[in-house]
């Protein structure tokens, strides 16, 4: 991903919204610290829907004897 200035980004507004539509999102810096990326919407729509870990255990279409009990025994010894 390719980085540039924000008086850069501003001048060429345009063209970095493009450029991110087709594929290639920029991260905008201020003063060398990375301030904000560019992106497609679709990108953006792709990444507001992934769904949590919590939520992807909470959707586990199995019963609960699916799941085996965990073991009793202890584990391994380790030295610290």
């Amino acid at each position: 991903m390719r980085e540039i200035q924000l008086k850069e980004a501003k001048a060429t507004l345009s063209a970095v919204v493009d450029q991110a539509v087709g594929g290639h999102p920029a991260i905008i810096t201020r003063h060398g610290k990375r301030e904000a990326v560019v992106l497609s919407f679709d990108e953006y729509e792709k990444l507001t829907h992934v769904p949590s870990f919590g939520r992807l255990l909470a959707a586990f279409p199995g019963e609960e004897g699916d799941i085996p009990p965990r073991s009793k025994t202890p584990s391994r010894t380790v030295d610290f």
